[in-house]
């Protein structure tokens, strides 16, 4: 999926379905310069998301130590850590439809009234 004529193309370090999805976020709402940000913050997040849950599938969650303790793979916290930056990325958005009237603007969504005179 291409983004619409004048809307940002997502940015070419993302993984391929990371890419659509931009497409898709940016053809749906309007966004200033630091939201675009944060969805380019909330991608790469889903990326590493992405990684870490490979490399825990080939691995296991866990690996034995010096003394052979169990201990949790660094990708285990890899994986918590990029989860937890991509819901807040999108609730920062307010994609989910969740803005609150004392967060910050939420971008709006393309076609819809912003207010004012019409």
């Amino acid at each position: 999926m291409t983004p619409p004529k004048g809307r940002p193309p997502a940015p070419s370090h993302l993984a391929p379905l990371t890419r659509q999805w931009w497409d898709k976020v940016v053809a749906d709402f309007d966004f200033d310069e630091h939201h675009l940000r944060v969805l380019e913050a909330a991608c790469v997040a889903w990326d590493r998301h992405e990684a870490a849950r490979s490399a825990l599938a080939t691995h296991g969650l866990t690996f034995e130590d010096r003394y052979g303790n169990p201990r949790a793979r660094p990708e285990v916290a890899i994986e918590r850590d990029a989860r937890i930056g991509f819901i807040r990325a999108v609730r920062e958005l307010a994609l989910d439809g969740a803005g609150t009237p004392d967060g910050p603007r939420p971008p709006t969504v393309t076609g819809r009234y912003r207010g004012g005179s019409r």
